[in-house]
């Protein structure tokens, strides 16, 4: 039976609420619980699930939903008291921060009126139009989150180029400031390498990756997906780059980038061509077969690093650095057992290892696949879990497991699957144990294959650095210990999948070659984009406050604005107040 309970004039971040929600649902006797907000995009969120009640249509969008699906009605009560403990702690953690907390931009900016940048994490609908605001108080913006139209993002970055302003996003999930993470980041050194990417965690594995070398990072400017796509054209990276090229400390510069727009790519690569910095690009989905005068291509996310790090440390770049650096593991595998499932958090690594196995396949990476997939060939499988269409109305999955479990068993149900390929993201932002909390469904995965007489092997990349908040060794180790076959990047692990499946894939020897390059160009910046990369930020963090805490871990300073819809989420009401602002 359902109980609904409305608890009004509570507004909660959402993925507060999708982690209680989650909490909620692992206690006896319930069947299934849903905790959101009362939204009308929340609303359809409870009818697809079917926990949909009449008495959801009178909540207001700053009101707290619970519908609980239980047979008993005692355990209502229960999840009262649950969800009472849940924000009495966060109240408890909260009171605890090194910073401000406000409601109002005007607060936020009497508090700290040397902020430059502003940190967006609201709900989709909303981020734009705190974007503008962000911006008409000259600041640069991080819009983190997503659902944020392509007509706006182009205006916003229009608008921030006319300012000499950076628009970080959206849907932009990593940044690393003079040091500082903003959102999902891994605690890198710092360095003379500096990187834009249209891609959240390629830009993590690359800085990882340095970090390991020993190399180091200045900057690391994420610009979101779609900026280098034909309706944006590349409005963010071309001034990051700019930015960087001016920068005395970025001695090296790497580009990353999921598929570009052609001519926005070599729109790009012109610029890039008129540098005097030497430059590492990888463009994932091509297949470069040479560098090209001061540029250096990359075919991998390990790769970029390891050219990035001989181009900052003076070393001569090597034709190749993609060779299989460990011993292929020894497999026992039903004749059946033909194809590898590869089940992704980050998005950008499952893109990665989509185009090497579509490559040890011998086939091109087609776009004739379901939605949230990045690869659906003969049985063999890479989905982006993050995505869109996995995380409505739940957290990312390098927050919560949920859904990387789900899919562990549906892959394990398929007869053909002989290797389930994943990655663990570490740094901040992260589930504070995801080796842990995956592990007891891989353990049972493997123990009901024994009982049916046959072997599943899981292979795995943990992509972060000894500095991390989690213990990075300690991740590796119980992924081990459960049987996991872990490698050092995510190249490495595809290839040792495909390789326990006797499939080789075959590098080429890159060659440095010249081209017409462009005159030097004569680089000059905004005051306000120099002043972002020769001062540690100061934010304004406006949404999820465990972003506002990495950034005064790391040396930054940040002010919450705790902020709430405007006009309690009428959306009538809230246009006409933005009219009148």
């Amino acid at each position: 039976m359902l109980y609904t309970i409305i608890k009004q004039n509570s507004y909660q971040d959402s993925i507060n609420l999708m982690l209680l929600t989650n909490k909620i649902s692992t206690m006896d006797g319930i069947n299934k619980v849903q905790v959101m907000m009362g939204t009308p995009a929340n609303k359809d969120i409870f009818k697809s699930s079917g926990l949909y009640t009449e008495e959801l249509e009178k909540a207001a969008p700053n009101d707290m939903c619970i519908v609980v699906d239980t047979d008993s009605e005692d355990k209502v009560q229960e999840v009262l008291d649950e969800v009472e403990d849940y924000l009495k702690n966060q109240s408890i953690a909260g009171s605890k921060q090194d910073f401000e907390t406000v409601r109002t931009w005007d607060k936020a900016l009497k508090v700290m009126p040397d902020a430059n940048v502003a940190l967006i994490s609201t709900p989709g609908q909303y981020a734009a139009e705190e974007a503008d605001k962000a911006l008409d108080n000259d600041l640069h913006v991080m819009i983190f989150s997503d659902n944020v139209s392509i007509e706006d993002e182009r205006r916003l970055k229009e608008k921030a180029h006319e300012k000499g302003l950076l628009v970080m996003g959206p849907d932009c999930g990593t940044e690393i400031l003079s040091g500082v993470p903003l959102a999902f980041a891994n605690v890198v050194k710092k360095g003379n390498i500096g990187l834009v990417g249209a891609s959240g965690t390629g830009i993590q594995e690359v800085t990882v990756q340095i970090d390991r070398l020993g190399g180091g990072v200045t900057h690391a400017i994420g610009t979101g997906g779609r900026d280098l796509s034909d309706k944006v054209g590349a409005i963010t990276m071309i001034d990051a780059i700019k930015g960087l090229a001016a920068h005395n400390q970025t001695e090296v510069i790497g580009i990353v980038s999921k598929p570009p727009a052609k001519e926005v790519r070599d729109q790009v690569v012109e610029l890039l061509q008129s540098l005097s910095k030497p430059v590492v690009a990888i463009f994932l989905g091509e297949k470069p077969h040479n560098h090209e005068g001061n540029i250096y291509y990359a075919n991998t996310l390990e790769e970029t690093a390891a050219i990035a790090v001989d181009l900052s440390k003076g070393n001569p770049v090597k034709g190749s650095y993609n060779q299989m650096n460990t011993e292929v593991p020894a497999v026992n595998l039903k004749p059946e057992q033909k194809t590898i499932k590869g089940l992704y958090s980050g998005g950008t690594l499952g893109y990665e290892a989509a185009t090497l196995i579509s490559r040890g396949l011998g086939i091109g990476l087609s776009d004739s696949h379901d939605e949230g997939y990045l690869l659906q060939e003969n049985g063999f499988d890479v989905a982006d879990l993050g995505d869109d269409i996995f995380t409505q109305g739940k957290p990312h999955p390098m927050i919560d497991p949920e859904t990387r479990v789900k899919y562990f068993k549906k892959a394990a149900e398929d007869e053909s699957t002989a290797l389930i390929l994943f990655d663990v993201v570490l740094g901040y932002g992260s589930h504070e144990d995801m080796a842990g909390a995956l592990i007891p469904a891989i353990q049972k995965i493997q123990s009901d294959a024994k009982e049916k007489g046959k072997e599943i092997y899981f292979v795995a990349t943990v992509c972060g650095t000894e500095q991390d908040p989690q213990d990075i060794q300690e991740q590796k180790a119980k992924l081990e210990q459960a049987g996991v076959i872990i490698r050092n990047s995510n190249n490495q692990a595809v290839r040792t999948a495909l390789a326990m499946l006797d499939i080789e894939l075959k590098e080429v020897e890159k060659e440095l070659v010249s081209v017409n390059q462009p005159a030097k160009a004569e680089i000059s910046i905004s005051p306000a984009l120099e002043k972002l990369l020769n001062e540690k930020p100061s934010v304004i963090n406006v949404g999820l406050k465990s972003f506002a805490t990495a950034v005064t871990e790391t040396g930054g300073k940040a002010v919450q604005y705790d902020w709430r819809p405007v006009a309690g989420g009428n959306e009538r009401m809230r246009k006409v107040l933005s009219v009148l602002r």
